[in-house]
């Protein structure tokens, strides 16, 4: 058994390169996350790491290349897998690396598994081939996939205790969540069109003409493609300034990995609304020394004391 350098809790060779595992899966497919992760103590960033390894089973499989029938098999077979975590029917010495993080991941840490349930069920959704009218139904579709991961690593980070208001704190990492969700769609509008794909509101295609979809580097011809982005960027910055309600919350390393994460995403929504055309020419992303300068400005502190200080006014005013 190994003691780890941060928790007194001794973590067994076999569990330890089933993190090791996770931490490759997430740092080769998840750039983003991974800037905002490694801010945090090593026992929170291996349980993180093995919750995206087992997220990213289940979008690979909605994303690949099988059969419709085949691919809502093989989600329910990894819900199955995942029953076997919630009931601590994993052993250490089991053969998927996954399963075994995660479910030491579960007894560490009070993570509420029932959200990768609905991960699942928002990844049959895309397998269907569903769409959305209104921004309400999308919602339900990004709670699924981007606010159950909120709220998952929420069981993660935990909250400060006696944190004013902690008790809505999984309402603010789900909104955070939709936020994140909502900049990802608008980033990769052009390639879900390619994939058969449209998740932005039929409603709000129709009210600025792009309900004939984005097929090619330019909009739909007589379209107002940045007025569209506009709202949409508008949207999205409303429920970034919800979520962040979730900082103060936080402990010191745990609030700099979502300050972190959410601040990279947050400049990648200005990128967008500077140059709403530049997602139809390709996918729109940060070069590495940004990242890493918000992933110091989230260490530092800087964001969460600014969200804190504009929380304070609001609640004087």
């Amino acid at each position: 058994m190994i003691r780890t350098v941060d928790s007194p809790t001794p973590v067994s060779a076999p569990v330890l390169a089933a993190y090791s595992y996770c931490e490759t899966v997430t740092g080769q497919q998840a750039r983003n996350f991974a800037y905002g992760i490694r801010l945090l103590p090593a026992s929170k960033r291996r349980a993180m790491s093995a919750l995206y390894a087992f997220s990213r089973r289940v979008d690979d499989i909605g994303d690949g290349a099988l059969a419709d029938d085949v691919k809502a098999a093989r989600l329910e077979d990894t819900r199955a897998l995942l029953a076997r975590v919630q009931d601590g029917a994993v052993a250490e010495d089991d053969t998927d690396p996954v399963a075994v993080a995660l479910a030491h991941a579960a007894q560490a840490f009070p993570i509420p598994l029932g959200g990768l349930d609905e991960l699942i069920d928002g990844v049959l959704m895309d397998v269907r081939g569903e769409t959305y009218e209104t921004w309400d139904d999308l919602k339900v579709y990004c709670r699924c996939v981007a606010g159950a991961i909120g709220r998952l690593s929420l069981g993660v980070f935990g909250t400060e205790p006696g944190a004013r208001g902690a008790e809505r704190a999984p309402e603010y990492a789900d909104t955070l969540g939709l936020a994140l969700q909502l900049t990802n769609i608008l980033r990769d509008v052009r390639e879900d069109a390619g994939n058969g794909r449209t998740y932005l509101p039929s409603d709000d295609l129709a009210k600025f003409g792009c309900a004939a979809g984005f097929h090619g580097p330019t909009p739909p011809e007589g379209s107002d493609f940045a007025g569209l982005v506009h709202f949409e960027v508008r949207r999205a910055r409303a429920l970034f300034a919800e979520g962040y309600r979730l900082l103060p919350m936080l402990d010191r390393r745990s609030g700099a990995c979502v300050a972190a994460m959410a601040g990279i995403y947050r400049r990648l929504l200005d990128r967008i609304e500077r140059e709403p055309e530049a997602v139809l020419r390709g996918r729109v992303s940060l070069p590495g020394r940004e990242k890493a300068y918000v992933a110091v400005r989230g260490l530092s502190g800087i964001d969460t004391r600014r969200h804190t200080s504009r929380l304070t006014v609001r609640r004087r005013a």
